[in-house]
């Protein structure tokens, strides 16, 4: 059970994350070789998960513009790391936003998934900027062997992320408490993961201000001119 203090300091960071959000986000770039990246000279935080978790959706729904991500009822369509810039009008931007390709299944060929491998591990480990990974799951299905060997690599990278339940209107109150217990649980030998799950759908909007509100934890809203 939260403290009021708790209770204060949740409802000064969903405000600052609802501010943030609503500063705007463009779609700048996707990045199909290492090269490519950009320059590590603002914070990254970024979105990955399993193909058909729901990546697009959540990435829309947190933005507020429809078809900023493309969705596709086909999996494995995100095929590039996609840099989305938060807050494009306030000092060159806050951070970027970047949209990592599916993992788990693609219609492609096995010498292009190594290819998307290569660029994700690369990526993974090479940026000192990068401060947090939203790890999607979809909770209908739970942590599958794909999600752990993530996890797997995240820890050995001491890359932080924080596991957010995708789809959560799919099930029933019941259910959807035990698997966030059950999801619990897993994560608490994994050195790199963040304490707290999200649960969230993009269709009704559950939990989406508390992903807006972790995103603004990770920014610093004084150089954009924000006051509490």
């Amino acid at each position: 059970m939260m403290t009021d203090q708790q209770d204060s300091q949740t409802a000064a960071l969903v405000e600052a994350g609802r501010w943030l959000l609503a500063q705007g986000t463009e779609f700048k770039f996707g990045v199909v070789a290492l090269e490519a990246l950009p320059a590590p000279d603002r914070i990254e935080i970024a979105f990955a998960g399993r193909s058909n978790v729901g990546k697009s959706s959540l990435i829309n729904a947190l933005t507020g513009t429809k078809g900023l991500a493309r969705t596709s009822n086909t999996p494995g369509r995100t095929q590039e790391l996609n840099f989305f810039l938060l807050a494009p009008q306030r000092n060159d931007g806050a951070a970027w936003l970047v949209d990592l390709p599916g993992y788990g299944y693609a219609r492609e060929s096995k010498a292009k998934i190594a290819a998307w491998n290569e660029l994700l591990n690369a990526y993974l480990r090479g940026r000192p900027n990068l401060r947090r990974i939203f790890m999607l799951v979809d909770a209908r299905h739970g942590l599958k062997k794909n999600d752990l060997a993530m996890m797997d690599d995240l820890d050995a990278t001491a890359v932080s992320y924080q596991i957010v339940l995708t789809k959560t209107d799919k099930l029933k109150r019941g259910a959807l408490n035990a698997l966030i217990e059950q999801t619990q649980t897993a994560l608490q030998k994994r050195p790199a993961a963040h304490p707290d799950i999200i649960a969230t759908s993009s269709e009704k909007g559950d939990g989406i201000e508390l992903v807006r509100a972790a995103i603004a934890s990770l920014v610093d809203l004084t150089e954009l001119g924000y006051k509490a």
